[in-house]
């Protein structure tokens, strides 16, 4: 397993290794494949993008194996299964923009699935091949829905294909509850790992890991305060859907999961925003990743260097570099798309509501609500639908009580 990063105790974690007795779940421990997912380190970054003696720590989730979603690929599927929604040898069949689609192929192989992965034009072909030498079927959606884009093209094509294989179950990531709870591990780790927290920077996809982190968290901490972080172009937070070229966050429709209660603020950020960010971090600390790691970085970088310097901020990297190599790290494709210029200015702008106006830069906002609640929003109901068989928030909920409860008793224990 991963250590994590450890530091002296006067001005940074104490802590190196999480608790002994925080209950697992089988995705963080065990001998098999899903014991490699888990137990991911914490780097300290700092310069350039926050001044010296300060900066944030960022949760290096690209060392899983297949990056964060590994977590609630395996977690989905064993409480479907534990419910007798999935049985055994059902095809497992989901929509995903790449890194889900790695969770659920370690899944498939993991407890005996096949998997169908339904995706779009603009994965990466590296993507697929790797996905495909990992036992899954990639099918591709062929066009855009007319307002729901690429992302509602590929639910109504998993829809077509559960109605063509019988047994089969779709996840429904973007309403199913278990992919919030997944996160339950993760925020303890955090916890154990940096001791205080006060404030938590997460991209925002289908809103499973900012809910699930944050909903835990802030239990933990009921001061702490959590920034979303999204990419221009998308619907998440009421701006209007617009064609996007970083993938992994943002979403032409409205994901359920987002925990809209739990943000204090949101940022938009844009490609060439990212770009820079992933280039600088991949030169000043080697540790970076892709589109959701520039921008999360680059939101938490500004935080840094605004708030007092004894403010603790967690950040949560995604992924590695090495699905976008062709891309981010790709001086032609960025050219080819007008990435390399301009650099990212060292304030975001700032607008008074989420649909004061269309935001084309790094831009932040403070009054975050539910999109479906601005006037004049409106949202297919099928875009908001929860899928039959996603999940039971109430037994969700007992299992994170038992875990912030033993995570209180250790600490207690320790005289923290």
């Amino acid at each position: 397993m991963h250590s994590a990063t450890s530091t002296p105790h006067d001005s940074t974690p104490r802590v190196s290794t999480p608790h002994a007795s925080i209950p697992r779940t089988p995705t963080t421990c065990g001998h098999g494949m899903s014991g490699l997912v888990g137990n991911t380190p914490v780097l300290h970054v700092s310069e350039p993008l926050a001044p010296a003696g300060r900066g944030f720590w960022a949760k290096l989730e690209g060392f899983n194996p297949g990056g964060i979603k590994d977590r609630p690929g395996l977690h989905m599927v064993e409480r479907a299964r534990a419910r007798g929604d999935l049985k055994p040898g059902g095809r497992i069949i989901e929509s995903t923009s790449g890194t889900l689609g790695l969770g659920l192929a370690l899944a498939g192989m993991v407890y005996g699935h096949p998997v169908t992965l339904v995706t779009d034009p603009g994965l990466e072909r590296s993507m697929t091949q790797l996905l495909t030498a990992y036992g899954a079927r990639v099918n591709i959606a062929s066009e855009p829905h007319p307002t729901g884009g690429w992302q509602q093209a590929r639910r109504d094509r998993v829809a077509q294909l559960l109605g063509q294989h019988p047994g089969s179950w779709c996840p429904d990531q973007y309403n199913n509850p278990d992919n919030t709870t997944a996160y339950t591990p993760l925020a303890l780790e955090l916890a154990s790992q940096l001791g205080h927290i006060d404030v938590l920077v997460c991209s925002v996809g289908t809103g499973g890991h900012s809910a699930g982190v944050s909903r835990i968290l802030k239990q933990i901490y009921p001061g702490l305060s959590l920034v979303g972080v999204d990419t221009i172009g998308s619907t998440i937070f009421g701006q209007p859907a617009r064609p996007r070229l970083m993938r992994g966050l943002g979403s032409s429709i409205y994901p359920r999961n987002v925990a809209y209660d739990n943000f204090d603020e949101v940022h938009w950020v844009a490609p060439s925003e990212a770009v820079a960010t992933c280039r600088q971090l991949a030169n000043s600390h080697y540790a970076t990743g892709g589109w959701s790691v520039g921008a999360v970085a680059l939101v938490a970088g500004w935080l840094a260097r605004i708030l007092p310097a004894d403010a603790r901020i967690a950040a949560i990297f995604p992924d590695g570099p090495q699905r976008y190599l062709g891309t981010v790290y790709d001086d032609d494709y960025c050219a080819a798309h007008g990435l390399l210029e301009p650099r990212p200015l060292l304030e975001p702008d700032v607008i008074g509501s989420l649909d004061e106006k269309e935001v084309t830069r790094w831009t932040r906002c403070t009054a975050v609500v539910d999109p479906l609640t601005l006037s004049g929003t409106a949202a297919e109901p099928e875009l908001v639908d929860v899928l039959a068989g996603s999940g039971a928030p109430d037994e969700a909920g007992a299992e994170e009580a038992q875990a912030v409860d033993a995570l209180g008793r250790d600490d207690a224990e320790e005289g923290r």
